[in-house]
């Protein structure tokens, strides 16, 4: 194992609970991949992987690697980068910028999965960030995505493991998904 490996987080519970849901072998797209800890799950999970971040430094291993693609971009431009692309699965952690939330939901496939968990409200009791603009109000993930995809789940917490957090999670998969058959 490179020593590059050794720092890097496992992937959040939240994230390995929903993956199931996305459409095996499909191409899923790791937003502010940081150091990877999703690109790595969903690629060991057989997907096709865009991780995407402004700094691509955490993921610098995993150039080269099949099935694994690397994007830097600027995700906090005034047009969403990836409006072209479109993706089975979207994974975002402890990342927000509000103007383009609406433009993940358009960019799913119709049988997609998306899986977000960002800090929220409160949150800065415990720490960074502090900032309001990078803290999710109360329901801000299901009143965003709920008009828009259906929510699997959803969930606002203040935990104390691995560290103190108030957090937004919600998993929501687009129409045609084969868990809203039946």
């Amino acid at each position: 194992m490179s020593a590059a490996l050794v720092n890097i987080s496992p992937p959040s519970n939240w994230v390995k609970r929903h993956a199931g849901l996305i459409r095996p072998g499909s191409k899923v797209l790791d937003l502010a991949c940081g150091s990877g800890r999703h690109t790595r799950l969903l690629h060991a999970l057989g997907h096709t992987v865009i991780a995407a971040d402004r700094d691509l430094s955490g993921v610098i291993d995993l150039e080269g690697v099949k099935n694994i693609e690397l994007k830097q971009i600027d995700l906090e431009t005034p047009h969403w980068p990836l409006a072209e692309e479109s993706f089975a699965g979207i994974v975002v952690t402890n990342y927000l910028y509000r103007p383009h939330l609406q433009a993940l939901a358009a960019c799913l496939d119709d049988d997609g999965v998306l899986i977000y968990a960002t800090f929220a409200a409160g949150h800065a009791a415990f720490g960074h960030p502090k900032n309001p603009d990078f803290l999710l109000q109360p329901n801000e993930l299901l009143n965003t995505f709920g008009k828009l995809l259906h929510v699997v789940a959803y969930e606002q917490v203040t935990s104390h493991e691995p560290r103190s957090a108030v957090r937004q999670r919600i998993c929501a998969v687009g129409t045609a998904h084969s868990a809203n058959k039946g």
